[in-house]
């Protein structure tokens, strides 16, 4: 008999998203595009599911110093329409550049990416900048930490193991401390201290010694009597 196995559904719960940085500077702008379409729809890792969110987070820098083939700076057409009759706006590559230099980029990898809700957060994970520096450097560091694993195989201090922190390396017989002298009036665990009958002095006592104590005094207890019930029975009888 054929056993069939199972399909492994993957969660949004089990995938994690990292950070990527790229610099825009001298690429091209459409292969720039879609390295950077494939990073937000994660369709570089095995774990890719359609209909989930599964690409990382892309940190462009240098956004407006990508590079284009032939005169498209003066050929390629930006177009934009109002909604109004004769309101068509249009705009070359180099127009979009001079007022939003991170549009064009925006725009190209905005048309390789689903055209649904899904597709717009994806497109919240892409982060533009115009020069070198971006306020990203925590979670790029963070993401980086998690990738190499950081933490793993860094070495323990010493008087650690393997099983925590507590634990303590084993001593030889001449580190050893030398065992403390027992004390001769410690009590017993079964012997009851004597006690003048106080609460003060029947507090610390337990309550099997409490109960030898009334036995000796004659006290009668109820079968479940609980600690301040055979405090105050004793209290009562020592105050007849």
């Amino acid at each position: 008999m054929t056993t069939r196995l199972k399909p492994h559904n993957v969660k949004q719960s089990d995938l994690t998203a990292e950070w990527h940085v790229i610099d825009a500077r001298d690429k091209t702008l459409g292969r720039l595009s879609s390295e950077i379409a494939t990073l937000l729809q994660g369709k570089h890792k095995p774990t890719y599911t359609p209909h989930l969110v599964s690409g990382d987070f892309v940190v462009v820098v240098n956004a407006d110093k990508f590079r284009v083939s032939g005169n498209k700076l003066a050929k390629k057409m930006y177009y934009r329409h109002s909604g109004y009759h004769g309101g068509l706006t249009e705009q070359t590559l180099s127009d979009v550049l001079s007022k939003n230099p991170t549009m064009a980029l925006k725009k190209a990898i905005k048309g390789m990416l689903p055209k649904n809700t899904l597709g717009r957060h994806m497109l919240g994970r892409l982060k533009l900048y115009v020069g070198e520096e971006h306020p990203h450097e925590a979670q790029v560091n963070a993401a980086e930490g998690v990738r190499l694993g950081k933490g793993a195989n860094t070495p323990k201090p010493a008087g650690t193991s393997a099983k925590g922190p507590a634990a303590k390396t084993k001593t030889s017989t001449a580190e050893k401390p030398a065992a403390a002298a027992p004390v001769a009036d410690a009590p017993s665990a079964t012997e009851a201290p004597a006690a003048t009958g106080t609460d003060d002095d029947l507090l610390p006592l337990t309550v099997a010694q409490l109960k030898e104590l009334a036995e000796e005094r004659g006290v009668e207890l109820p079968p479940k009597a609980r600690k301040a019930d055979i405090i105050e029975a004793l209290g009562s009888a020592k105050a007849d």
